[in-house]
């Protein structure tokens, strides 16, 4: 499991740049970043070195961050990949929420998902490093 930034992140001209100027200024380190929007404001989740400090810096800013757990699950980078971690997660009736992922080279990607329930996110870590998968830490994303 592994801390993400979530900033709730009006839809304006220059917030995102500002967003990432404030990380950048306090020397936070960005490894992944995913933005969804709507026409009112953006939810911009970040995998970075500092998600504790990083909201606490952001909201002295006048930003909304929280941090949350989420699975970071290592599959291998090819066609399929995902297919495998979703299989097993719907054979273990784990729910996602959200996800998304990138790639870290040419073999390997990695799957970053809010799965539903209060410890699911731990169950879910511990069932798929049983079936083969490689859940990460934090360190092992920076």
């Amino acid at each position: 499991m592994i801390d993400q930034l979530t900033v709730f992140l009006e839809n304006s001209e220059g917030r995102l740049d500002a967003l990432v100027r404030t990380l950048g200024s306090a020397g936070i380190n960005m490894s992944a970043m995913t933005i969804a929007d709507t026409t009112d404001y953006g939810l911009v989740r970040i995998i970075c070195n500092e998600p504790g400090r990083a909201a606490e810096v952001l909201r002295e800013n006048d930003f909304r961050a929280l941090v949350s757990k989420v699975s970071a699950i290592e599959v291998p980078n090819h066609p399929g990949g995902l297919a495998a971690l979703l299989d097993k997660l719907h054979e273990l009736g784990l729910n996602i929420e959200y996800g998304y992922c990138f790639s870290v080279g040419d073999d390997k990607a990695v799957d970053v998902l809010k799965v539903k329930g209060a410890d699911a996110a731990e169950q879910a870590a511990e069932a798929l490093e049983t079936a083969g998968f490689k859940p990460l830490k934090q360190e092992d994303l920076l």
